[in-house]
């Protein structure tokens, strides 16, 4: 079965002849890439700005004593 590209729905060529696997192009790769950078991809999850993840655990060397 082949496999086909995300972004544009064009067969796949396998890994071993593609360097843009798992996408038919570089320009499919991009446009996946630019995709992520524009947040356009998002995880489910905690909702932004709800703090976690924000704090960073103090070492010995950054407690406040």
């Amino acid at each position: 079965m082949a496999r086909a590209c995300a972004i544009c729905g064009k067969p796949v060529a396998p890994r071993r002849e593609n360097r843009s696997f798992p996408f038919c192009s570089d320009r499919c790769r991009l446009v996946d890439l630019a995709k992520w950078l524009g947040e356009a991809y998002r995880i489910p999850g905690g909702r932004a700005g709800d703090g976690a993840g924000d704090a960073r655990p103090q070492g010995p060397e950054e407690d406040d004593a």
